[in-house]
């Protein structure tokens, strides 16, 4: 089996083909075209990836992207396609599959889910498994200003993961979905996530 990397990488690049560069995403103020060339500089322009993070640097980032994204868009998309360049860290394989996985599935989601009549995908129990391994592990972080405590539960398995547990008087909130649709509740696109919040009272 190929790994998430991978996969995403070549569905993500062979949606955007067929797309086009003027098509909606899920990124508030990015057409495909922008959220492609997020996906090229993060990988080739480490020089201009550090305003990712660092605001101070954003004006660079910005005007590097708005740069790749107004060049030749089957070209931008052959070079997502193709990976990072030979000389960066992200071309070794389990490096780049830490960085990547899921940064690819998330994006390859706000292309899909932006268009119309989407449907979730049928994921095999490999990639369910590490979807749900990254919920878990960044949920606490994520909801951290939520009070109380937090539970998952995959709705494909009934298995349950409590993030933070309740203190005294305090309710907890329930997060049920598969996999996917957690992690991208979680990754903030709540407005497209099929994922069914409850919230129990205080014990």
């Amino acid at each position: 089996m190929r790994d998430l990397e991978t996969t995403e990488r070549t569905a993500l690049s062979e949606l955007l083909d067929r797309l086009g560069p003027d098509h909606p995403t899920l990124c508030e103020g990015w057409q495909t075209r922008d959220l492609t060339a997020h996906l090229v500089l993060r990988e080739s322009r480490p020089d201009a990836a550090v305003g990712i993070v660092v605001h101070k640097l954003s004006g660079w980032t910005q005007r590097v992207q708005d740069s790749l994204a107004g060049g030749d868009f089957r070209r931008l998309v052959n070079r997502l396609r193709h990976g990072p360049p030979a000389w960066s860290l992200m071309r070794v394989p389990k490096l780049g599959e830490a960085l990547n996985n899921v940064e690819l599935f998330v994006h390859h989601e706000d292309v899909r889910r932006a268009q119309p009549d989407w449907q979730p995908r049928v994921l095999d129990s490999k990639t369910d498994n590490l979807l749900w391994q990254r919920s878990r592990r960044i949920a606490r972080m994520v909801l951290r200003s939520t009070s109380g405590g937090i539970e998952l539960v995959r709705s494909d398995t009934g298995e349950r993961h409590v993030a933070r547990a309740p203190e005294a008087g305090q309710g907890t909130l329930t997060l049920i979905g598969t996999p996917q649709e957690l992690l991208l509740y979680l990754y903030g696109r709540r407005d497209h996530a099929r994922v069914e919040c409850t919230q129990t009272a205080a014990s």
